[in-house]
């Protein structure tokens, strides 16, 4: 049965190779950037493969939990991604649920993150239900699946910013489909520009200026979450963000919350968090998520998940700082 499991992990699991910044013909900043970068495409499937392998949801998880905490979100993350091939395989479903209880659910927001890249490689037949998932947020899943296309299909989603991608499913408004997946690009700007904070926003410039404010919250969540850059740089990129500041901010915001909550909090969390974040630490700026997220209704062409993210905006932003020193 082992034999049997671990030929299941060679067969599912994608290449490592695809996780190369030359590979992908992403930009390379420097070589500390590019070990970064790279270790966290590892550590994505690291734990696609755990969750694949295993013989249990409380297996995987095991597993999970031994990655170096700096990297582990991202493993988990793979782990929600390999949980839903899984049970499209099976057809049982129990993989996806079992990572979600016990000590996984505190690195939800991962895990959801991952089904997103699931829905990018399967058929729309083998979706997972994402009606019995919160419904704020499963937003995160689209995350996950504009992340996805466009790390893997760059040319068509990065480099011809104005090519149309219709996008329909049952998690909610089609309308702002289109915005939770170009949360997901801006995240996946990050690494296509290297976490070179210039690079980065030239990417973005391209993109038309409706969809700027969405880009620049899925990227502030990436260079809080993975990181690789110092001070300046951020202020740097807080800079480029212009009027688009808060969403930046928002999106930092969002990040130090997940490391909070999964206990993967490191240096650059507080670095982040000091400097897109209103001079806040980790604990504070996360407290702002908690206490700005709705109770759970949804419904409409605003979801409860938009409305949360503008009350993080206001509230992350209300400080002096947030206006002058962080973007000075």
């Amino acid at each position: 049965m082992s034999n049997l499991r671990a030929l299941r992990r060679r067969v599912l699991t994608p290449n490592v190779r695809e996780t190369q910044l030359e590979t992908r013909g992403f930009h390379v900043k420097n070589a500390a950037a590019k070990h970064q970068l790279e270790t966290v495409g590892v550590s994505f499937l690291q734990g696609y493969a755990y969750a694949v392998e295993a013989r249990s949801a409380d297996q995987a998880v095991e597993w999970l939990e031994t990655v170096p905490r700096s990297f582990r979100g991202f493993a988990y993350e793979g782990a929600g991604m390999g949980a839903v091939m899984l049970d499209a395989l099976t057809g049982s479903g129990k993989r996806l649920a079992g990572l979600l209880t016990g000590e996984g659910a505190r690195h939800n927001y991962m895990i959801y993150v991952g089904v997103g890249w699931a829905m990018a490689r399967l058929p729309r037949f083998l979706w997972p239900d994402v009606t019995a998932i919160d419904p704020v947020l499963r937003w995160l899943i689209l995350d996950g699946y504009g992340f996805h296309q466009a790390y893997f299909k760059t040319g068509a989603y990065v480099r011809d910013p104005a090519a149309p991608h219709p996008f329909s499913w049952r998690g909610g408004s089609d309308r702002y489909s289109a915005r939770a997946i170009d949360q997901g690009i801006g995240r996946a700007l990050w690494f296509v520009g290297g976490t070179d904070p210039d690079v980065v926003a030239g990417l973005i410039a391209s993109f038309p200026e409706h969809r700027h404010g969405d880009l620049y919250a899925g990227s502030g969540l990436a260079c809080t979450y993975a990181g690789s850059v110092d001070e300046e740089e951020l202020r740097r990129f807080a800079e480029h963000a212009g009027p688009h500041f808060p969403d930046l901010a928002q999106g930092s915001a969002f990040a130090v919350e997940a490391r909070e909550r999964a206990g993967t909090t490191i240096e650059h969390t507080h670095l982040a968090a000091r400097v897109l974040c209103a001079d806040r630490t980790p604990e504070e700026a996360a407290r702002v998520c908690i206490d700005t997220k709705p109770a759970g209704c949804d419904g409409g062409e605003i979801p409860a998940f938009e409305t949360w993210r503008q009350h993080i905006a206001e509230a992350i932003t209300s400080r002096p700082y947030a206006q002058k020193g962080a973007v000075a």
